[in-house]
C-alpha cells in the first residue's frame, strides 16, 4: 500500500499557492543598512567627525588668554565668549580676508558652472547620440579619472605659458598664472572626466520609450536634451555640483600653480596656509579663518543634499 503525498492547500482558485517573492538586491542591502548595529555604527562616526569641527567652532569664539592657556573643552566649564576674532579676521590690517573670500567664490562658482555645461552635453552625446568610435572615446575619458592631477600640472602650464599652433597666449612669463580663467579652465579640465561619467550613467538610467516618443513627435536633439534630459538630470547635475564646489572651495595646489602666486587673485585657502606658516601661535585667528573658509560649503552641502546621494547612486544598482 502505497503511503499518502502530502495534501498541498490550494488558493481560492484551486490553483497551488505560489511561493514567497525573493528579496530583491535593494531591499536586502536596505535591510542590513538600516540594522541597529549599522545605526550605531553610523552615530559613532558621525560623533567622531563632528567633535574636530565643533572644537574649531568653540576655538574661533573663545577670547586669545583662554585658547593659551586651556583647551576648548574647557569652554564649558568656564564659558566666554568673544566676536574680536572674526572682526580681526574680517577687518584686521595684517589677515584681511574679505578679499580672498571673495576671490574663492569668483573661482569656484565658474569652476562648477563650466565642466556641468560641458559635462552635460558629452553625456548626452555619449549616451544617446551614434557615431563611429564613441565607446572607444568613452573609455578613453573615463581612463582619464586615474591620471594624477600633479603630473599635468607643469605641461598644462607650459601650454598656458607657450600654446601651440599660433593659439593667443593665456599666461605671461612676468606672471605664470594669468588670472582667474586659467584657473577656472584648469579646474573644468580635471573635473570633466567623473563629471562625464557621473551624468551619463544616469542619463542612460532614462527609458529609452522616452526618448524615441519624442523622435517620433518630431523633436531633435536640441530639443531632447533641453526639455527632456536637463529636468530629470537635475539630481546628478546638483550631486556632480556640490562634490566640485566643495573640491573648488577647498583648493590650494591648483590656485597655487595657475594663479602665479598673485594676492589679487588668490583664494581662501592660499590665505590660511599663509597664515598657518607664519602665525603658528594666533589659534584665535586660524580657528576663525578656517570656520569662515568652511561655513559657505556647508551651507551649500545641507542646502542640496537631498541630490546628493541620489545622483551619485544613480544607475549603480537596478532593484
Amino acid at each position: 500500500m502505497s503511503a499518502a503525498s502530502p495534501v498541498v492547500p490550494a488558493d481560492a482558485e484551486g490553483l497551488a499557492p505560489a511561493p514567497p517573492p525573493e528579496r530583491s538586491v535593494t531591499a536586502e542591502a536596505k535591510r542590513r543598512l538600516t540594522s541597529p548595529w549599522a545605526s550605531l555604527a553610523a552615530l559613532v562616526i558621525a560623533v567622531l567627525w563632528t567633535v574636530p569641527t565643533a572644537g574649531l567652532l568653540i576655538t574661533s569664539f573663545r577670547p586669545v588668554g583662554d585658547i593659551n592657556s586651556s583647551g576648548w573643552w574647557s569652554f564649558f566649564t568656564d564659558p566666554n565668549v568673544t566676536l574680536d576674532n572674526y572682526r580681526a579676521v574680517f577687518t584686521g590690517d595684517d589677515v584681511g580676508l574679505s578679499t580672498y573670500l571673495v576671490n574663492s567664490i569668483v573661482i569656484t562658482l565658474p569652476a562648477v558652472i563650466i565642466p556641468i555645461a560641458l559635462a552635460t552635453m558629452a553625456a548626452y552625446a555619449f549616451a544617446w547620440m551614434r557615431f563611429p568610435g564613441r565607446n572607444v572615446l568613452f573609455v578613453a575619458v573615463f581612463a582619464l579619472q586615474i591620471v594624477p592631477i600633479q603630473v599635468t600640472m607643469i605641461p598644462l602650464l607650459s601650454l598656458y605659458v607657450n600654446p601651440p599652433f599660433g593659439l593667443p597666449q593665456l599666461a605671461g612669463a612676468d606672471a605664470p598664472g594669468g588670472g582667474f580663467y586659467t584657473i577656472w579652465l584648469s579646474h573644468a579640465m580635471f573635473a570633466l572626466p567623473l563629471a562625464i561619467f557621473l551624468l551619463h550613467n544616469f542619463m542612460r538610467e532614462i527609458p529609452g520609450e522616452l526618448v524615441e516618443s519624442a523622435r517620433v513627435d518630431g523633436a531633435g536633439h536640441a530639443q531632447i536634451f533641453t526639455r527632456i534630459m536637463l529636468p530629470l538630470m537635475v539630481p546628478a547635475i546638483a550631486a556632480f555640483g556640490i562634490f566640485q564646489f566643495l573640491w573648488v572651495w577647498n583648493d590650494l595646489l591648483v590656485a597655487l600653480v595657475f594663479g602665479g602666486g598673485s594676492l589679487n587673485i588668490s583664494p581662501m585657502t592660499v590665505r590660511l596656509a599663509e597664515l598657518s606658516g607664519t602665525r603658528d601661535q594666533a589659534w584665535h585667528l586660524l580657528s576663525a579663518g578656517a570656520f569662515v573658509s568652511l561655513i559657505i560649503p556647508l551651507i551649500v552641502f545641507l542646502a542640496l543634499q537631498r541630490y546628493f546621494v541620489r545622483g551619485l547612486l544613480a544607475g549603480s544598482v537596478k532593484g
